[in-house]
């Protein structure tokens, strides 16, 4: 895994989780959902680039 790569997904799943969690403290579903996404797009980078490690 490359290191920018991985630091973008960790950025994306940190980045996530706070737009998250400051939403749902605020009442604002919609945004929650939003860096629910974010989070969940920065965990799918995170294996789709573990995944390149284990190949050939």
């Amino acid at each position: 895994m490359s290191a920018s790569e991985k630091a973008k997904a960790g950025i994306e799943q940190v980045a996530g989780k706070v737009v998250r969690k400051a939403a749902h403290a605020m009442g604002k579903e919609t945004l929650a959902a939003k860096g629910a996404a974010l989070e969940a797009r920065g965990r799918a980078r995170h294996l789709k680039e573990k995944g390149k490690d284990t190949l050939p």
